[in-house]
């Protein structure tokens, strides 16, 4: 299987092997709990994998490597012990603890987990005096007499013989307490993975043409082994985009360093010359403004397919960086909001920072350095919360600076200096939207229908790029999603959605019951009303977000007043809705007032609006309020 088939087993393993029961029995007994042995080629995955899913399942990780650990070790010293036997006193022998267990133990009294996953990679290469304990361990998670705690399920990782000359072949007694996966390379899975993550457009077009080159071991004619993984292509990316920040060049040397097979090495160092004429010539950042020359256009109407999709790769590069700044400033500012909330009413009333923010401040420094410790947080979660932690402190010190530091007029300036924060979003927000429309427009008058949906598919494969468009929408990425039709349940929603129109043009209720209001996270709401809604979310006038009279996703603003129309027929609404399944798009907010007497106790649809384009899902019952849940 690959490796994302391989990680879906392990999540779902782990989480079985917590389960309880009523009486906090586990379901299935520690016993029984078979380890996960994962066997594959080096560079795969197989470790980040296990931090990937602890971080999702919210539990701790303790990792190993076996290849350095002998019985001593992984079994503890042996130290004398007295002990009295049927009134005569002897000499025993005693272990100290298992360096292995110990450390889970460490781990939980330093990060508070109670829970987590033992990860013993290179399992296979355990010393010739180890081997014989492993059976134990195995099975009853024991070394000598210390025992792993019954929460901390095993997994273990080890390549194949072909891959590590120090590999022991597990017999059937051993293999027969574990469950073995064996992981394959898969190139669409990784490609996937790169996508999301944001891997160097060199790297990803580069293999989307020579998928060949994506894996591969050899042994060498002369001795040694040729290869290429997964790992080496990841962080020959990450250092080819640093080395472009800081203007140094990439060249044929250091690509070698990472991919240590000389044809591979050397495709992707002619390549990726080519790659960076084409960054040059092509002048991405005009095409994104939207002027570019015209020879850019003869140029690329005129380029073989793989030149093309290194042009569309570069523009994807781009416009994710343009989207990330918008993100990035909006989630930091709505959690900055959200603690400055905390102290708005001991502010007013005369309180300090050094009593309010300062100590709030460092908990939460004290929390990001337990989880860090833990490894429980993905990397971009870490910079996040440290970014939030650094405009905190900055704020701190303006307010230091301005000798505001407590009572109504600490929060006055806090207020203020936020303020000026949310109006730096929507100029980024309308930005990256005016350039996201540009790249579509240039995609569309220079190639065909084919670069199209690879441009649109690469949009909605890139975390950045789909957030920022399901956040704030985007004209031009509704408009040729529809065009070249690359969702047909879009258009499957749009006819049930025309049909009930129809339906409540028919009772009047649309008009009679229905209110919407925005609930944007961080002040942002839409305008305007086509097809669409309009071009790009606008912010609102966040200086009331401090002062109470914002508008939260959470605390809607009270509903409009019912426009006027004609009563229902509750009889024939609750018919028509009963049992009725719809699909559920972006979230926004919307509440539809119902007949309690004929509908309460019954599913009904919970209509929601984002941009103007209406979306339905099947909502929670009826409750008592008359409105629904």
């Amino acid at each position: 299987m690959n490796i994302a088939a391989a990680k879906r087993q392990i999540k779902d393993t782990v989480e079985a092997y917590l389960k309880k029961d009523d009486a906090g029995m586990y379901v299935i007994e520690p016993v029984h709990q078979r380890p996960v042995f994962m066997v594959g080629a080096p560079g795969i995955g197989k470790t980040a994998i296990m931090e990937q899913v602890a971080q999702e399942l919210g539990i701790g990780i303790v990792s190993y490597s076996m290849t350095h650990h002998t019985r001593q070790s992984a079994l503890g010293l042996p130290r004398i012990e007295q002990r009295e036997f049927e009134g005569r006193s002897y000499e025993a022998t005693e272990y100290t603890m298992s360096e292995i267990v110990s450390a889970v133990y460490d781990y939980i009294k330093a990060s508070g987990m109670r829970e987590g996953i033992l990860f013993l990679d290179e399992i296979n290469c355990v010393s010739e005096t180890l081997y014989p304990s492993m059976l134990q361990f195995l099975q009853y998670k024991t070394f000598g007499k210390h025992k792993v705690p019954d929460d901390w399920i095993i997994v273990c990782a080890g390549n194949p013989p072909e891959y590590n000359r120090s590999v022991h072949e597990f017999d059937i007694v051993t293999l027969d307490r574990m469950r073995q996966i064996d992981v394959e390379p898969d190139f669409a899975v990784w490609k996937a993975y790169a996508s999301a993550k944001g891997v160097h457009p060199a790297v990803t077009t580069f293999l989307d043409a020579k998928r060949d080159c994506f894996y591969k071991v050899e042994s060498r004619p002369g001795g040694g082994k040729s290869f290429v993984t997964a790992r080496g292509w990841e962080d020959l990316a990450q250092i080819i985009a640093l080395y472009e920040q800081m203007g140094k060049a990439v060249d044929r040397d250091l690509i070698a360093q990472y991919l240590r097979d000389d044809d591979i090495a050397d495709q992707f160092s002619v390549y990726y010359a080519l790659f960076q004429k084409y960054r040059s010539d092509y002048q991405v950042g005009r095409i994104l403004d939207g002027n570019p020359d015209d020879e850019v256009y003869t140029r690329a109407r005129r380029a073989e397919f793989d030149e093309r999709v290194a042009l569309m790769g570069l523009l994807l590069d781009a416009l994710a960086g343009e989207c990330s700044k918008a993100m990035d400033l909006e989630g930091v500012v709505v959690e900055v909001r959200d603690l400055l909330r905390e102290f708005k009413v001991e502010l007013g009333e005369g309180a300090g920072l050094e009593d309010t923010l300062i100590p709030r401040l460092a908990e939460r420094e004290a929390d990001l350095a337990r989880v860090v410790e833990a490894n429980t947080m993905s990397a971009a979660g870490i910079r996040h919360q440290r970014l939030v932690i650094a405009k905190v402190r900055s704020l701190i010190g303006a307010c230091t600076l301005e000798r505001a530091t407590a009572g109504p007029d600490a929060f006055e300036l806090l207020k203020r200096l936020y303020k000026e924060d949310v109006d730096k979003i929507a100029p980024l927000v309308e930005d990256a939207d005016a350039k996201m429309s540009n790249a579509f427009q240039f995609v569309a008058d220079v190639f065909d229908s084919r670069e199209m949906l690879i441009f649109l598919a690469e949009i909605t494969t890139r975390q950045t790029t789909t957030q920022f468009i399901s956040h704030y929408g985007n004209e031009a990425f509704y408009q040729y999603n529809d065009q070249l039709q690359v969702d047909a349940s879009r258009s499957k929603l749009e006819e049930r959605i025309g049909q009930l129109e129809g339906f409540e043009e028919s009772t009047g209720a649309y008009a009679a019951t229905h209110s919407v209001t925005d609930g944007f996270s961080a002040g942002m709401r839409s305008s305007g009303g086509n097809a669409y809604g309009s071009a790009v979310a606008q912010p609102q006038a966040s200086n009331d977000l401090l002062g109470g009279a914002g508008t939260r996703a959470d605390a809607p603003a009270e509903p409009k007043p019912a426009k006027a129309g004609p009563v229902f027929n509750a009889a024939e609404l609750s018919a028509y809705y009963n049992g009725r399944e719809f699909e559920w798009g972006f979230d926004s907010l919307c509440r539809m007032t119902l007949d309690n007497v004929s509908l309460k106790g019954k599913k009904v649809l919970d209509v929601q609006c984002r941009r103007g384009k209406g979306v339905y899902k099947l909502s929670a019952r009826v409750v008592e309020a008359n409105t629904m849940s």
